[in-house]
């Protein structure tokens, strides 16, 4: 069903309400999705994105609903991932000779994906298509995320068809930012930038600030997940402007894996002595074996302390704590103090495996954390405590 939102724009595109996961097993999306595609009505008609594969059929069959698909003139694919891009080969089928504006990087991925020769028109920042009382300009966005991104701007409606940027897994049939509990949106928001767009964000700010030094008028961004944003649409730039600059909360967390809770009660008593340094920290612990690993990703960005701890295993750390570090390095995260902890048997690698992994994501590691044989007993709990203590103090000093 398309939904209508300005006399020009229409969207046309899918909600996911049963979407849980997400590229693979590397997101979750526990509220859902949408796949965000519009349709313009002026003199030409121009198709923005489509919808994911497995709803390729139903996107094209509704599309008909809605118009000839021959009265299509234009089809902008902003971004080549099958998540945006997974119908076309279908509506292509259709309307074989539309021409496709996308960047360089896009025609040759969309080639890489569908192994179609289509007609592509490659287009840059600054490049304008004029399709009646309207004109679109287009901006490329190039690792926001992938090498192929770009926004379209609509100037007679003052719309940013922004792609990945500024979106959110979020599934609501109430459509615009003004409509949806807040909460829920700035939680998704926040944790959908954290996990995909923060390995970019020096390219956040400069894009941003290249599109702002345009001075466009901006009454919507309609995104390509979840919600548009049309009630004071800058709110959402601000936002990200903020997430961009080595954002941190005043929060700590610790995040353990443990065989026996040996690890965990050590966790426990860390945090018991950084709350007796700074009551007015927000202090979260993680059992990374048992919460989502894109919930704890995105509690770890809000924070200006990290600590990780694990059992050591056949000389090495157990598996949920070793694949949030790497995830870690992959994000590059900025301005973060950091530490690790562990208990063990007889070897007891764990806490200088960690430490280098801290070290290997470019975070400031503090000082080397306790190791303690077997359980932890009233002198290791103490010493763990004193740790959190020695922790929380870096932080006022």
């Amino acid at each position: 069903m398309a939904f209508k939102l300005t006399d020009k724009v229409s969207w046309v595109g899918k909600i996911d309400w049963e979407l849980r996961r997400f590229h693979g097993d590397e997101y979750s999306t526990f509220k859902g999705s949408s796949y965000n595609s519009y349709l313009i009505r002026d003199e030409k008609t121009v198709l923005i994105d489509t919808v994911w594969t497995p709803f390729a059929d139903e996107f094209v069959r509704n599309l008909k609903e809605e118009i000839d698909l021959k009265e299509i003139d234009y089809i902008i694919i902003q971004h080549s991932e099958v998540d945006h891009s997974g119908a076309l080969p279908l509506l292509m089928k259709e309307i074989p000779d539309t021409p496709i504006y996308c960047t360089a990087n896009g025609a040759k991925t969309l080639k890489g994906h569908y192994h179609e020769d289509w007609n592509f028109v490659e287009v840059k920042t600054g490049d304008t298509l004029n399709i009646g009382e309207s004109t679109l300009t287009f901006v490329e966005a190039r690792m926001l995320h992938w090498p192929d991104s770009m926004m379209t701007y609509m100037d007679s409606e003052a719309i940013l068809f922004s792609n990945d940027a500024f979106g959110q897994h979020y599934a609501s049939e109430l459509m615009f930012n003004d409509l949806v509990d807040q909460c829920e949106l700035y939680e998704e928001a926040i944790k959908y930038y954290a996990n995909i767009l923060t390995p970019f964000s020096a390219l956040v700010t400069n894009k941003i600030k290249e599109v702002l030094a345009m001075e466009l008028p901006l009454n919507m961004i309609a995104t390509s997940h979840g919600i548009i944003w049309r009630d004071n649409p800058s709110q959402i730039v601000l936002k990200y402007l903020e997430w961009a600059d080595a954002y941190q909360e005043n929060q700590i967390t610790l995040v353990y894996d443990t065989m026996w809770n040996a690890t965990k009660r050590m966790a426990e008593a860390i945090a018991d002595g950084i709350k007796s340094v700074d009551n007015s920290v927000k202090v979260k612990l993680y059992n990374a074996a048992k919460t989502d690993k894109n919930d704890i990703i995105t509690e770890l960005f809000r924070s200006k302390g990290i600590l990780f701890g694990s059992s050591t295993v056949n000389k090495g750390i157990m598996n949920a704590t070793g694949g949030l570090l790497e995830m870690i390095r992959g994000l590059g995260f900025k301005n973060k103090k950091a530490a690790a902890f562990g208990s063990y048997g007889w070897s007891g690698e764990s806490v200088k495996i960690i430490e280098e992994k801290l070290k290997d994501a470019k975070l400031e590691v503090l000082e080397s954390g306790p190791r303690i044989l077997w359980n932890p007993d009233e002198e290791g709990i103490k010493e763990c405590y004193e740790f959190g203590r020695r922790f929380a103090q870096q932080f006022k000093e």
